[in-house]
């Protein structure tokens, strides 16, 4: 009696075995179709933009903005720790040298002349000066013969007046010759000096250019070698970086000296999403080379003015973002590449489903719900739309199952 129980209650364990194991067929396995539950969540709406990481502070070392034939015949390597002081990049300085002895001669010559000059000088104004004291003297004496004209005869006396008047406007003249003798001579003197100062700036300049072929390490840190991107090529945007024996030109940028305590994210957003994001936007940062940190930050500052975008053909227009971390990580490093997702719209405890599981049939927005087996066509009222996500206002209940492919695609439809 015993046994024959036993026997029942194993019969009627298996029955309801295999009831539930077809209920859960009927469910879930008539269908090849992807599916996914409709959950009641966080509606959250993003933006994907690519970027890279920059200091907030950094120094970046320029070659000269003057000078020629910028060759780099000395840099440090990449990431090298250097003091300040250090010297960082050294150009090639033979050019300079060439015209530094050539400005240093200039200038020698330029102080010779003036010295000659200044001569010149005291030799005119002492010839002038002789002549005019020789007049004086003939003056003089034509003025002493004057003094017995009472005795002369009238004709001879006039002789004497006219010689008298001679020497008077001989000396006047031979005065206002060595006053002309001596603004000459000066004159001569300041184009001589004003020569010499061009010269003295001309070598100063020199020196100076020369002392800016070795560029040094103002404070202490770590040596980030920035792109030539002349040695790229135009429209590339992987340049390799500058290393010894690249020409440079006046002011380009070869290092970097970044604080990394305080990074951001720059990055460009295009014209079509412009008006979607916002200044104070939430914004989460992945860089590619550290994919186990997720950074938060704050979309900082977006630019006035749209930008060509010349690495593409036709050329797009982007606006620059900067997004500020409120965090970093010992393993980042300036100019590496990174991800970032800009929060768009957050909606707290609504219906949630994946956007591909939102199809349009004609003028209605419907779903496909797994109903015994079969997927039914359900129209549904979107409450808002997001990139990855759909947030729907009515149409469908939290868990219930919906297809991320047109039924009609795989020949499951009801």
């Amino acid at each position: 009696m015993k046994k024959g129980a036993a026997i029942l209650a194993v019969v009627i364990v298996v029955g309801v075995s295999v009831a539930v194991a077809a209920a859960l067929r009927r469910d879930t396995g008539s269908s090849s179709l992807p599916t996914a539950l409709a959950a009641r969540t966080m509606f959250v709406d993003f933006l994907q933009l690519r970027g890279e990481i920059r200091p907030v502070r950094s120094i970046v070392l320029t070659a000269p903005s003057s000078g020629t034939d910028l060759q780099i015949v000395e840099l440090a390597t990449n990431g090298a720790k250097v003091a300040a002081g250090d010297a960082v990049v050294t150009f090639d300085p033979p050019v300079q040298q060439r015209t530094l002895e050539t400005k240093q001669s200039e200038l020698k010559q330029a102080e010779s002349e003036i010295d000659r000059t200044e001569a010149e000088q005291r030799r005119r104004v002492a010839s002038a000066q002789s002549e005019l004291d020789e007049a004086k003297k003939a003056l003089e004496r034509a003025r002493l013969e004057l003094q017995g004209n009472e005795l002369r005869a009238r004709i001879e006396a006039e002789k004497f007046v006219i010689a008298v008047s001679d020497a008077e406007e001989h000396v006047r003249e031979l005065e206002k010759k060595i006053d002309g003798e001596r603004m000459a001579a000066q004159a001569d003197v300041a184009i001589a000096r004003q020569k010499r100062d061009k010269a003295q700036f001309d070598v100063r300049e020199t020196e100076r250019i020369i002392a800016s072929l070795q560029v040094r390490a103002p404070i202490a840190g770590s040596i980030s070698l920035l792109p030539n991107f002349r040695a790229g090529g135009p429209g590339m945007r992987n340049a390799p970086e500058f290393k010894r024996g690249d020409r440079a030109w006046f002011g380009a940028q070869i290092a970097e000296l970044p604080d990394l305590t305080s990074i951001q994210l720059t990055a460009r957003v295009d014209e079509a999403d412009r008006c979607r994001v916002q200044v104070g936007s939430s914004v989460r940062v992945r860089a590619d080379a550290v994919p186990d940190r997720e950074l938060t930050g704050t979309l900082k500052d977006i630019s006035v003015v749209a930008k060509p975008d010349f690495t593409t053909w036709p050329p797009v227009r982007n606006f620059d973002v900067v997004v500020s971390l409120a965090e970093s990580d010992p393993r980042l490093r300036s100019g590496m590449s990174a991800s970032a997702r800009v929060e768009l719209d957050r909606l707290p405890s609504v219906l949630v489903v994946p956007t591909a599981a939102v199809f349009q049939r004609g003028p209605a927005t419907v779903v496909y719900v797994l109903h015994r087996g079969t997927f039914e066509s359900r129209p549904v009222t979107v409450l808002r739309r997001g990139r990855d996500q759909i947030a729907i206002a009515s149409g469908i209940k939290e868990g219930e199952r919906i297809a991320l492919k047109e039924p009609e695609q795989e020949g499951a439809a009801k």
